[in-house]
């Protein structure tokens, strides 16, 4: 899977990298090919390189980034045919010294805006069609509840992995059902969608289950894997539609048990005022002579026992 790699920010990439990056400008319908030098540092970015090259060579070059720390998902593009986040890609894990060129180009299967920017309206769409929020039969329980809803450890490792997406678009750029089909849900939104129908406190999961049963739901995907693969938070995306289709096929025979949906907890139960702290562990007052507590013990009782104290005081 494409993830972070720690090691590649100790390698130092080629003194000079050459980004060969694929342009597009939407007023004259022109498409080309453009090549920046860009010298470059141990620890940098392909996005640290694209900034560098917008404020030094060329500000006309467009694309998308915000927080820089691969939690937006927003510069998401193609690193050398590879579906990657440039903020999380080191230009040593792409470059080295027998290919100094870097390739970028916007993601697939996306509508170009301009150069490196893509359009994101109908992957957002797809991700609202499966409702990605919890539904609760009791509409005002929902909207006011009275405590948290209970998930066992147990449940919350089971969902885990599928909260931790952040949207970036990377799966659906690799899926080849997706280059095929401009209708089918993708990968993000099916493994969204499976998040919810497991998740212990959603009512909603057979309304769920309905909308992956679509030509252009879970039944399109072929099982490429590339959507995991390329994944920057390590979500298997692959996985969860797997599940789905196996959650679907057990629905549609009958042999899927109904899902328990967890209760609001409990109010905690109210504290009972704390116990005096004892003497012995009280603060020592400033007119206290210190070092005369050193010098002559202390007698204090605990449970109807006398015990003689000797302080010693630590500057």
């Amino acid at each position: 899977m494409v993830g972070i790699n720690p090691e590649a920010a100790t390698k130092a990439p080629p003194k000079v990298v050459t980004f060969r990056i694929r342009r597009y400008n939407p007023v004259s319908g022109r498409e080309w090919w453009q090549e920046y030098k860009v010298e470059t540092s141990r620890g940098m970015t392909v996005l640290d390189a694209l900034l560098k090259i917008k404020e030094e060579i060329d500000h006309t070059l467009v694309w998308r980034y915000s927080c820089r720390m691969g939690v937006c998902g927003s510069c998401g593009m193609v690193i050398n045919g590879v579906p990657r986040l440039a903020c999380q890609t080191q230009i040593a894990e792409v470059a080295d010294e027998s290919n100094p060129v870097v390739t970028l180009e916007p993601l697939y299967n996306f509508p170009v805006i301009r150069d490196l920017l893509t359009d994101f309206t109908s992957f957002f769409e797809k991700h609202k069609k499966v409702k990605p929020y919890l539904i609760r039969n009791d509409k005002e329980e929902q909207e006011d509840p009275k405590g948290p809803y209970i998930v066992t450890p147990e449940q919350f490792e089971f969902m885990e992995e599928f909260t931790l997406c952040i949207s970036c678009g990377l799966c659906y750029a690799a899926c080849p059902v997706a280059a095929s089909d401009p209708e089918y849900l993708g990968p993000q939104a099916l493994g969204y969608l499976f998040r919810y129908v497991v998740d212990p406190r959603d009512e909603a999961w057979e309304m769920r289950l309905m909308i992956a049963d679509d030509e252009h739901g879970c039944h399109r995907c072929h099982y490429a894997g590339t959507c995991s693969m390329v994944c920057p938070k390590v979500v298997d995306p692959a996985q969860a539609i797997q599940r789905l289709r196996n959650l679907l096929y057990k629905y549609k025979l009958g042999l899927l048990r109904k899902k328990k949906t967890s209760k609001p907890a409990p109010p905690p139960k109210e504290w009972k005022p704390r116990k005096p702290m004892p003497p012995e562990a009280q603060l020592v007052s400033p007119d206290v002579d210190l070092k005369k507590l050193e010098e002559e013990p202390v007698e204090i009782e605990v449970d109807g026992v006398k015990i003689r104290l000797r302080y010693k005081i630590y500057e």
